[in-house]
């Protein structure tokens, strides 16, 4: 063998040992360092993870009334994932399972696309990597064959689950307080790391508007999970370990069923009453909250919707009624995203404003039926003039031209068209102080902030605004009818040279709540909450209390610390009074002829606000008792006319609810708000109230 024969056989040797050698350290390391690891996933290859739904906690009123709870049902869901990998994409699948669920192939197949652009509905808006239900409301028997006949069926599970449902308690929807569910996309997964998917649960839907998105964590609870062993076909053979679900706790609130169901239908016959008058009144709101605590007892919109049509897929025509300008979009709070003129209401604050800038809240002064602002005369209501009179009675009466003459002159003494470096603006800040233009802070999502117009803001606007008002001012308005065109080329010829500027008509308009002038009904609710209590403005909540399902409490929800109005004593007490002679002989004395003020005493504020081209907004704003504040209550409805005939008799009737009045039994006897959680059974259950 020569030298070279013996240099490739030593270098094989050494390449042989070498791969020996690693070979050995990769066993060891598979076997000894990594073997727990590769233990489990041999383990895994053997098992799978069941992920068990956590039940919602429900929903509650103050007295224990359920206005949302769960029920049982049977669920169909389809795996997009397991069908996609079937010959044909699944489709013989889907053929069968809508043979057995009594629909269609192609009904089946639109629920298990993904939504998107250009769409329709039914679609599905969750994570694609999700089961998706397809039927939440299938009979045992077409479950069974489903079960029994997996291989016929891979990617289809039918389980019981269960699913959403609002019951109405009292007629009680509050729909847009308690907003709905819809599945968790999966953007959402990626943002939520350790969130389990399974199927058509509550542990992939998420609360997506009103107090189910307020509260989702506290409501969804924590899903269990099932390991279960599988033969090399997944069939089932068995359970290896399970951590059960955890259920959600339930959510206590200050809604009262009978109250909110009282506030919904009475606002319902008031749109009805304004159309067979002749109005459109498109939309309504009513709030019934407690002055001292700011507890919501009631928050109704119209209109409404029920929000049962979520569970189980919603349809488009479904989708887009909800959406729809058409149909009123129903999913819109206008109690506490909607916002609109609050005409005379808003003198509670108006009022304040001008005794703390110098007026006697004792003087006299003189309500004529027009009042120049600068070149221009503003109006009473219909022109009516009432002579000399105090501010008791100018609130009684609703005189505007007392208030107009107030702004002017505080416009005058702020330097008019030219204002001094600091100008006082005493009404604006006044309206502020009442929590006007801000949000009221109260725990639903999605709040409005209303306006409150001032000489920033009128820049700001004329900055967005002024090249479209001189192109007009130009060209006009030929698609318009002439009357119409007219009024509008002329206020665009107005903002385009001097829409900055806050005009004196800017400052009378804001005195009555007019002009540009926007709030909540839940603002004014406020505000007047605010008059009844001496002054505190309290912070609205709807929820009291996390309750878990045994009824022990998770913790108290307290309306957080509330601040005072720069008003004094007296004048919130000469308020008082007046708000109490509106309803006895004031603009409100035709709705409340013959109610009973001896058992309870109503105050209160007409409102009619004018808006350009449509009938009048009817405002009317309470509270009772008149002598020892409790309640407050207001109602808004557009394009009805005053508030004294559509805004105040629907006030009175959930007056008359409340208290039990006019031979009807009382939702809250004395008016008088529980003030102790609802009673829960061992088992889970609310004892009746």
């Amino acid at each position: 063998m020569n030298s070279r024969t013996h240099l490739r056989l030593v270098v094989l040797h050494v390449l042989v040992v070498s791969l020996l050698v690693i070979l050995v350290g990769r066993l060891w390391n598979l076997q000894v360092m990594d073997g727990q690891h590769y233990r489990q996933v041999a383990a895994e290859n053997r098992t799978r993870d069941i992920v068990v739904p956590a039940v919602r906690g429900q929903i509650l009123d103050d007295a224990g009334r359920a206005l949302v709870r769960n029920r049982t049902a049977l669920v169909v869901s389809v795996d997009r994932t397991t069908l996609s990998r079937q010959k044909g994409g699944g489709r013989a699948v889907l053929t069968r399972l809508a043979k057995v669920l009594g629909t269609s192939y192609d009904e089946l197949a639109a629920r298990i696309r993904l939504c998107g652009p250009g769409i329709k509905r039914p679609c599905w808006p969750g994570s694609p990597y999700q089961p998706i239900p397809v039927d939440d409301r299938v009979d045992p028997q077409s479950a069974l064959q489903i079960v029994e006949r997996q291989e016929d069926f891979p990617g289809v599970t039918a389980r019981v689950q269960a699913v959403r449902e609002y019951p109405r308690p009292n007629g009680a929807s509050a729909a847009q307080a308690l907003g709905y569910l819809q599945p968790i996309t999966q953007e959402e997964l990626d943002r939520r790391k350790g969130l389990k998917i399974t199927g058509f649960s509550g542990v992939d839907l998420i609360g997506r508007d009103g107090l189910e998105a307020q509260y989702d964590d506290e409501l969804r609870g924590g899903p269990g999970v099932q390991k279960v062993n599988v033969d090399s076909k997944g069939r089932v053979t068995g359970t290896a370990s399970e951590q059960p679900a955890q259920p959600g706790d339930n959510l206590v609130t200050s809604i009262d069923a009978k109250v909110q169901g009282a506030v919904e239908d009475s606002v319902m016959k008031a749109v009805m009453t304004a159309r067979h008058d002749g109005g459109k009144a498109d939309s309504a709101a009513g709030v019934v909250m407690d002055v001292r605590t700011g507890r919501v007892v009631a928050l109704a919109s119209y209109p409404s919707y029920d929000a049962n049509i979520w569970t189980g897929g919603i349809s488009q025509n479904e989708y887009d009624r909800l959406l729809g300008k058409g149909q009123g979009e129903p999913l819109i709070s206008r109690a506490t995203q909607g916002q609109f003129a609050p005409g005379s209401t808003f003198k509670i604050s108006s009022l304040a404003a001008a005794v703390n800038d110098g007026y006697s809240l004792h003087g006299t002064y003189d309500c004529p039926g027009a009042y120049n602002v600068g070149s221009r005369a503003f109006h009473n209501f219909e022109g009516q003039g009432h002579g000399s009179m105090n501010l008791h009675t100018a609130i009684v009466v609703s005189c505007d031209t007392i208030f107009y003459k107030f702004a002017y002159e505080e416009w005058q003494r702020d330097g008019a068209i030219h204002p001094v470096k600091k100008p006082k603006d005493p009404m604006v800040g006044m309206a502020r102080s009442y929590g006007f233009g801000a949000r009221t802070g109260i725990d639903l999502p999605g709040e409005s902030t209303g306006r409150i117009p001032d000489r920033a803001w009128k820049q700001s606007y004329w900055d967005a605004t002024k090249k479209s008002d001189c192109k007009h001012a130009k060209t006009g308005y030929p698609g318009e009818s002439p009357d119409r065109a007219g009024y509008l080329k002329a206020i665009a010829q107005e903002n385009c040279a001097e829409g900055f500027m806050w005009r004196a008509g800017d400052a009378a308009n804001f005195a009555v709540g007019q002009g540009d002038v926007l709030v909540t009904p839940l603002q004014l609710a406020r505000a007047y909450a605010a008059v009844a209590n001496g002054g505190t403005l309290v912070v609205p909540r709807i929820a009291r209390a996390v309750v878990r399902p045994d009824g022990s409490v998770v913790r108290r929800i307290d309306p957080p610390a509330a601040p005072k109005l720069p008003v004094s004593k007296e004048v919130l007490t000469y308020l008082r009074k007046a708000l109490a002679g509106v309803p006895k002989e004031g603009t409100a004395r035709g709705a409340f002829a013959g109610f009973d003020f001896g058992k309870v005493a109503i105050a209160g504020k007409t409102g009619t606000a004018e808006v350009y081209g449509k009938k009048d907004t009817a405002w009317f704003a309470s509270f009772a008792p008149a002598d020892s504040p409790r309640l407050v209550t207001v109602v808004m409805i557009t394009q009805a006319g005053t508030g004294g005939q559509y805004a105040a008799p629907a006030v009175r009737q959930i007056w008359e609810s409340i208290f039990g009045l006019n031979h009807k039994q009382a939702a809250l006897p004395g008016g008088m708000l529980p003030d102790t959680l609802p009673k829960f059974r061992p088992d889970g259950t609310v004892a009746a109230p």
